[in-house]
């Protein structure tokens, strides 16, 4: 896709990034997708998606309590448990305020791993990476955070995105559908949104302004950032998905180029101009 090269221009020292179809096929990649970066809390999907997995296989609920009293494992995924955002310290009720919450995503981990009798990345590895064939993506310490991967192990994360093979549609569909609709709150590095939109574990595009995702994103576009300089959305209307791993940080430099660089794939994309196989870019 020729729309990748803008990374050419991005002032930073490694990037690799890829568009994904919704049938799984490549659109389009760039540099070193085989090469390991930290995920920040592009973390959160995968600790979400395992979350989804426990749910169908009965080892906790969605509603069962889990965290701050009054909280649940629903709470938890959507970022209105009440907690801190890096100290378990309750700061609201739950369910009244999105506070985002890397506090939440660890007692998340810590439920499941005590009702599973599994260590929190033992169950991650187990039920989503391997079955997905990420072998070079790990968790090494928070399930908020501590996520490394590579672009094209994440490739195949977003093709399950798309079209799941290991959770059932209609829990996918809830978990990309906003929960307790209607809050505000602030997404970290964009200030107050309102509403502030969230599904279980993913970050709903809806009409938030200024976004990460480009001016162009659907509505029902979802996904999450990270602190790391990394992305992953996935955009249902557009039928495709794109991830983007750096190794510079988030600051105003991301803020200036990633819409950008959305905005060029989703027109690219609408054009039909990447071919089928893969039309890759390297640097």
């Amino acid at each position: 896709m020729e729309s990748l090269r803008m990374i050419e221009n991005w002032p930073v020292p490694t990037a690799a990034a890829a568009v994904v179809r919704a049938d799984g096929t490549l659109a389009g990649s760039y540099g070193p997708t085989d090469r390991r970066f930290p995920l920040a809390s592009v973390t959160k999907p995968l600790t979400a998606y395992a979350a989804l997995i426990a749910v169908e296989e009965g080892a906790v609920e969605l509603d069962e309590p889990a965290g701050p009293e009054g909280s649940t494992v629903r709470h938890l995924l959507a970022h209105t448990s009440g907690l801190a955002f890096a100290e378990h310290r309750v700061v609201a009720v739950p369910g009244n305020r999105r506070l985002y919450s890397n506090a939440g995503f660890e007692v998340l981990g810590d439920h499941i791993a005590k009702a599973t009798d599994i260590p929190f990345a033992e169950y991650l590895r187990q039920a989503v990476l391997e079955p997905l064939g990420m072998a070079a993506t790990e968790l090494s310490g928070s399930p908020a955070k501590d996520g490394v991967s590579t672009v094209d192990d994440l490739t195949r994360f977003a093709a399950e995105l798309q079209a799941p093979r290991l959770l059932a549609d209609r829990t996918l569909a809830e978990a990309t559908s906003v929960v307790h609709p209607g809050l505000t709150g602030v997404l970290p590095g964009y200030g107050h949104q309102k509403p502030n939109d969230w599904g279980l574990g993913f970050e709903i595009r809806d009409g938030k302004s200024p976004h990460w995702t480009g001016g162009s994103s659907s509505p029902r576009a979802f996904g999450h950032f990270g602190q790391s300089g990394t992305f992953l959305w996935v955009d249902p209307d557009a039928r495709a998905a794109c991830v983007t791993l750096t190794d510079r940080a988030f600051g105003p430099w991301a803020i200036e180029v990633w819409p950008a660089l959305t905005d060029a794939i989703l027109a690219e994309l609408s054009q039909g101009r990447s071919s089928p196989s893969g039309g890759t870019s390297q640097r």
